[in-house]
């Protein structure tokens, strides 16, 4: 087959970014497919253009880049209208290039422009992978207002999934959100994946952090990923006399300012704050912290979520605490991998690392559970042969 697939935030694990789209377009390629990629350039990505539009090819991987920057940490205008401007130069690609389907992944879901154009006018099979559920996020986090704005925001999600050939939820709480609102449209669940030879394979720790005795967050740092929350713990693990635990993060976005800050003027000492890295620089950190947190801004929306650091911590041998109330809850709960706190009582959290930190041969075992679950439902290798499968049906059909 010839795939074609429309993502604005590609990343290899050179980047600090989900490699989902690297990872699975890699598999394909082995498996006898050719694979073309259509994105721009993500902050946290290791993409470096050059040019207006440039082509590279990335260990098989046909990949135009658009040299359109985008970061969590532009303006909401000026975060739309790099969205908008992906979508327009990269539906050139959807009426001119070659596809037996053309896969489309948001957020944000003006990626499905591209799918649509290619579906309606050049005929082709179309995937819609939804990585989370949009525009439903945006209207309970006011980042979309005014009625006229919701109801065409809820229309064009509409026109994409009613075009789609099959939708491609990444957590199973997607997926049967998708198929109530659309019962007649063909939803899969494909979650993200682990890369388990990077994050299984043990590495040295750093130097600079004990083993066992940090909390770690790597990932995006803003009011999504509910970042205050941690530092919240970390006060109260001082005022309870438990400076033996730390807490790190590892990242970037539109808080972290924010939260240096207040990580000085309150003289958090057991908090440390870390650039963005490397994936491949990322696993020693993970692999020799005592639990990785997981924090979501305790809205049902999120529920949903499928956070690329759930599986990669798992993998990496480390317990999980998060907050969401929905499968991942379930998913834990149900394997014995990790621990769901409640988001607004950061108290919580708290209790559990102490937990953890006073009873290590636990962690060790919840860890070792998560690396064999990981494997058994997690590979990336895996989860592409069947992501792969639902393409070749739904091209065949």
């Amino acid at each position: 087959m010839r795939i074609l697939y429309f993502y604005q935030y590609f990343a290899t694990s050179e980047g600090a970014w989900g490699t989902r789209v690297y990872e699975f377009a890699r598999h394909w390629i082995a498996a006898g497919h050719e694979v073309t990629v259509i994105t721009s350039v993500y902050a946290k990505s290791d993409l470096v253009p050059g040019g207006w539009i440039s082509k590279k090819n990335v260990e098989g991987i046909d990949l135009r880049i658009i040299n359109i920057r985008i970061d969590n940490k532009q303006s909401k205008f000026k975060r739309i209208s790099t969205f908008i401007q992906y979508a327009i130069i990269s539906s050139w690609y959807a009426l001119t290039m070659k596809a037996d389907v053309v896969i489309v992944s948001s957020g944000p879901i003006t990626v499905g422009i591209p799918g649509l154009v290619a579906r309606w006018i050049r005929g082709r099979k179309f995937a819609f992978e939804a990585r989370d559920l949009w525009p439903e996020g945006a209207v309970k986090l006011n980042l979309l207002k005014g009625s006229t704005a919701v109801s065409l925001a809820y229309l064009f999600e509409k026109i994409c999934y009613n075009s789609a050939h099959v939708i491609v939820g990444l957590s199973p709480g997607i997926q049967r959100d998708i198929q109530k609102r659309f019962p007649s449209v063909r939803v899969e669940c494909i979650t993200n994946a682990a890369n388990l030879s990077l994050f299984s394979d043990l590495v040295a720790r750093p130097l600079n952090l004990p083993v066992g005795a940090y909390a770690i967050y790597f990932g995006n740092l803003g009011e999504v990923n509910h970042s205050h929350y941690l530092l919240d713990a970390a006060s109260i693990l001082l005022k309870n006399k438990r400076s033996d635990i730390w807490i790190v993060l590892i990242g970037d976005g539109p808080l972290k300012s924010e939260l240096k800050a207040r990580v000085s003027d309150e003289e958090l000492v057991n908090v440390l704050m870390y650039e963005l890295m490397a994936k491949t620089t990322l696993v020693g950190y993970i692999q020799h912290a005592l639990a990785a947190v997981i924090p979501l801004k305790p809205i049902p929306v999120f529920d949903t979520s499928s956070p690329n650091k759930l599986f990669e911590s798992m993998a990496a041998g480390i317990p999980v605490i998060q907050t969401t109330q929905g499968w991942i809850k379930d998913f834990l709960a149900d394997h014995d991998v990790g621990f769901t706190v409640d988001g607004n009582d950061p108290q919580m959290l708290v209790e559990k690392l102490v937990y953890l930190k006073d009873n290590p041969g636990l962690a060790e075992a919840i860890g070792a559970r998560g690396k064999v679950v990981a494997a058994r439902f997690f590979d990336k290798d895996y989860l592409a042969g069947n992501m792969l499968g639902i393409l070749k049906s739904v091209h065949e059909s």
